[in-house]
C-alpha cells in the first residue's frame, strides 16, 4: 500500500476509502495539470520539491459508514482489519524538517513583520499561520480519530490520508475550493471568524436552509474587519470566475457554523464554458485570499519567505477529482499532521490594518482546538 485516503463529505453519513497499492502517487508540477485527471488530490500550500502535489490513483474504492469500512479486512484472506492497516501506515516527517513548537513569542515576531507590510501598503490583506507541536504521550488510533471527527464535525469535510511524500494528515475543513453539483459547479468565499455562542446555534442547518445576507443581523455582531476580510475574498473569486464561468450566481454572505466557530460565507454557483479547463481554474483560484492574501503572488512569496514554520500541506487543497458529480476539492484547513512521535497542528488568520496581536493569537488557538479535540480519546 503506497497511499490511502478516507473521507466523508459534509452532511453525509457514509464515507469513501481509496487505496493505491501499486507504484507511488503521481506527482504534478502544477494544479493546472489536473484537467482531465481522476483520483484523490493532495496539494500543498506551494508546490515544491519537498512538498509535491500528489494524485492518488486508487486500486481499491469502498463506500459505507466509517465503522463498517474500518472494521472490514482490506484485502482478501487478510486477518487485519482495514483500520488496523491504516493505523500502521503512518509515515515519519520528511527528513531534515525541523520541529516548530509554535510559541507565542515566535508568532508575535511574525505578526509584527506581516502587519507592518499591511500598514505600509504592500498588502491589503495577508494571512499569518502557525504550527503547534505536541509530543505524543500515548498513541491515538488514526481510525478512532477519523470516526470521532466524523461525529464531532458533521458540517465539515473530514479526511484522513497518508503517502510517503506528504506524510499522514487528518483534517476537518469547512471550505470548498471547487465542487461539482449536477451540471453546475460551486466554490465559496469563507473568511471572518468568531467563537460560537449560544445565540448562534440557529446556524446548524445545511447552507440551503439558512437565510442569506444575514451578516447585518445585530445579534451576530460581525465586525467591520470581518466583513471587509470576507469581501476581499469574494471580490477575488468573482474576478477569477469571470475568465472561466457562465451563469455565475453569488449567494450570501451568510453565517455558517464550523465546529466551535462561525464564519462568513458566500457561495458562487456557475457553469464551466469548457470543463477541460478545470485545471486552469483551480490554478487561478488557489491559493485564495482566505489562506494567502492580496495581491496573491506577492503575498504568497512573502509568506513562504517569512513565516516561522513552513505550512507544508496546510492551506493547500485535497479531495476526490473526477467529473462534475465526483469532484469535491476542499481547502486544507483545521489540519493536523501525525508522525510516529508527535502531532503538528496548523491554523492561521487573515490580517488587516486594524488587526491586533492578542485577538489574532486567540483565533488561531480556537481553530487548533478543532483538531486538538481529537487527541482526547
Amino acid at each position: 500500500m503506497t497511499g490511502f485516503a478516507i473521507y466523508r463529505l459534509p452532511y453525509q453519513s457514509n464515507c469513501t476509502l481509496m487505496v493505491q497499492q501499486k507504484e507511488e502517487p503521481e506527482q504534478l508540477d502544477s494544479p493546472s495539470l489536473l484537467g482531465g485527471k481522476n483520483g484523490f488530490v493532495v496539494a500543498p500550500f506551494v508546490v515544491s520539491k519537498h512538498y509535491p502535489l500528489l494524485l492518488l490513483h486508487p486500486d481499491i474504492v469502498r463506500q459505507g459508514s466509517p465503522e463498517e469500512i474500518l472494521a472490514q479486512p482490506l484485502f482478501d484472506n487478510e486477518t487485519y482489519t482495514t483500520g488496523q492497516l491504516l493505523d500502521e501506515a503512518a509515515h515519519d516527517r520528511p527528513q531534515g524538517e525541523n520541529v516548530y513548537k509554535g510559541t507565542k513569542s515566535h508568532y508575535a515576531i511574525d505578526f509584527a513583520n506581516f502587519h507592518a507590510h499591511i500598514v505600509g501598503g504592500e498588502f491589503s490583506k495577508i494571512v499569518l499561520a502557525r504550527c503547534q507541536h505536541r509530543p505524543k504521550k500515548e498513541a491515538v488510533s488514526l481510525t478512532q480519530m477519523f470516526i470521532k471527527a466524523c461525529k464531532m464535525y458533521p458540517r465539515m469535510f473530514v479526511a484522513l490520508f497518508s503517502a510517503q511524500p506528504c506524510g499522514t494528515w487528518i483534517m476537518a475543513t469547512p471550505e470548498v475550493l471547487l465542487e461539482g453539483e449536477d451540471d453546475r459547479w460551486l466554490t465559496m468565499s469563507l473568511a471572518g471568524t468568531m467563537t460560537l455562542t449560544g445565540d448562534m446555534l440557529r446556524f446548524d442547518n445545511p447552507p440551503s436552509k439558512v437565510k442569506f445576507s444575514n451578516h447585518n443581523d445585530p445579534s451576530i455582531g460581525w465586525t467591520v474587519k470581518n466583513i471587509q476580510e470576507q469581501r476581499y475574498v469574494s471580490t477575488y473569486i468573482t474576478e477569477c470566475l469571470e475568465h472561466f464561468a457562465t451563469d455565475l450566481e453569488e449567494k450570501g454572505p451568510y453565517t455558517m457554523r464550523a465546529g466551535n466557530l462561525v464564519h462568513l460565507r458566500s457561495d458562487f454557483y456557475f457553469r464551466m464554458e469548457k470543463e477541460d479547463r478545470i485545471g486552469e481554474l483551480i490554478q487561478s483560484l488557489y491559493p485564495t485570499p482566505a489562506v494567502c492574501g492580496l495581491p496573491k503572488t506577492a503575498a504568497r512569496d512573502f509568506i513562504v519567505k517569512n513565516e516561522f514554520a513552513p505550512r507544508a500541506y496546510y492551506s493547500g487543497f485535497v479531495g476526490p477529482l473526477g467529473d462534475a458529480a465526483e469532484t469535491h476539492l476542499f481547502v486544507s484547513l483545521r489540519c493536523m499532521r501525525i508522525d510516529h512521535d508527535s502531532y503538528s497542528l496548523y491554523a492561521g488568520g487573515g490580517l488587516l490594518a486594524d488587526s491586533e496581536l492578542e485577538a489574532e493569537w486567540k483565533e488561531t488557538e480556537d481553530k487548533m482546538e478543532t483538531m486538538g479535540a481529537l487527541l482526547d480519546i
